[in-house]
Order: C-alpha cells, then structure tokens, then sequence
C-alpha cells in the first residue's frame, strides 16, 4: 500500500525524509515535487529500480530518465569531461529548470536504459527535493505519469496515475509552472535544444552561442 505524507510540515520533514532516503536504498520508488512538475524518483545506481520506475511510466529503455543532484559540483562524477560549456550553464541556470545531456562518465555502475553513453543531468530549484537529494545521493527522476499523459502538477495527479507502483508520495503543494524542464544535448557536434521549456533558447546562447533549436 501507497503512503503520502506533507512534506511541506516542518515538525515532521526530516523524519519524512529519512524514511523516504530508506525506501530509496531499499530499491522502491517516491513520487516527489521539484520545481518543475512532480516527479518518479528511484535510486539510479539500482538497475531493478530503475527498470521498475520505466515500468510504472509504461516506457521502455529507449527512454532512459534523467538524473537529479543535489549539487552542481555532482556533475563532475557524472559527467565524462565537463567542459567550461558545462560549467557556465550550471552556474548560470543551476539549481533551475536545465536538464543538460552529456558524456556519462565510462566508471560509472549504473543502468539507465538506452542511454548510448550519454546522461541527462539537472539540479532542481526545490526545498524538499535538495534536501532529500543530500539524503539519497543522485535519483533517477522522470515526470510523475503514465507515457503520453501530461504530466503530474500535484501529488493527487501522480497517485492517480501512478497508483500502487509508488511506496511513498510526498505532497509539497500544486506546481503552478506545470512545464518540465528545458533540456539541452552537449553530446553531439553540435549543441542542440532537444525540449524546449522554461529556459528560452534566447538565453541559453547568451552561454552557448553556436546552439541550435528543435526546427534548426
């Protein structure tokens, strides 16, 4: 059975999060707010977590979710080669709505999907989520839905959907933006918008002038 708790009640957040951190090292999944929409987290270093999280999605591991952290300095054990493109969009747009896609590092003990060597990175601009970020360490995270549904702006969207699949829903309040994040490919030869969002193109190429759009 699904439990849900206020993450928003300051007398019992940190108990909340602890447990939560204990149901992500025991290779279950949270539905969590962040600053975008709501979200389907699972540990990303568990492969059967992970699985499980595409599961409950009905998607397939040809689309592998993107990774939350809890600090821009993360990037550097996740990233193969991060570069001043890197650098200055995370300290430009970090904690924010960019999700950027780079070289995952080659070490790294993970099984994301179909990712071909690549991974999606964003630190979210939420409390709660950071805090339970420092908690678990980096979270595969996809938007809270079913595949082709929008996604969840409150937690009653996300149970609705997601049902039983999920151990524990955290209820942090309605997510007005209702957009996910904007995300961004570094991984090819050519820096390219792959989902637009809340960070115009406009202001990404004040950091990455050669960035082409999804029509270009």
């Amino acid at each position: 059975m699904s439990r849900r708790f206020d993450v928003t009640q300051a007398d019992i957040r940190d108990l909340v999060l602890d447990e939560c951190a204990r149901v992500v090292e025991a290779g279950n999944l949270l539905v969590i707010p962040t600053d975008t929409v709501y979200g389907i987290a699972a540990d990303a270093f568990n492969a059967s977590a992970v699985a499980a999280l595409l599961a409950a999605k009905g998607r397939g591991r040809d689309m592998p979710p993107p990774v939350l952290v809890p600090r821009s300095e993360t990037v550097f054990g996740l990233v193969d080669g991060v570069d001043e493109t890197v650098l200055a969009l995370t300290a430009r747009f970090w904690p924010g709505p960019l999700t950027i896609i780079a070289a995952a590092q080659p070490s790294l003990d993970w099984d994301l999907g179909e990712t071909h060597g690549t991974v999606a990175v964003r630190m979210p601009d939420d409390e709660h989520a950071l805090a339970l970020l420092s908690r678990t360490g980096p979270l595969a995270v996809s938007s809270a839905n079913l595949s082709g549904r929008p996604a969840a702006t409150t937690a009653d969207e996300a149970q609705d959907m997601l049902g039983t699949d999920v151990e524990i829903y955290l209820d942090g309040g309605e997510r007005t933006s209702g957009q996910s994040s904007t995300i961004v490919d570094l991984s090819g030869d050519v820096p390219r918008i792959v989902r637009r969002g809340p960070i115009s193109a406009e202001e990404l190429r004040e950091i990455v002038p050669d960035l082409a759009d999804l029509d270009g």
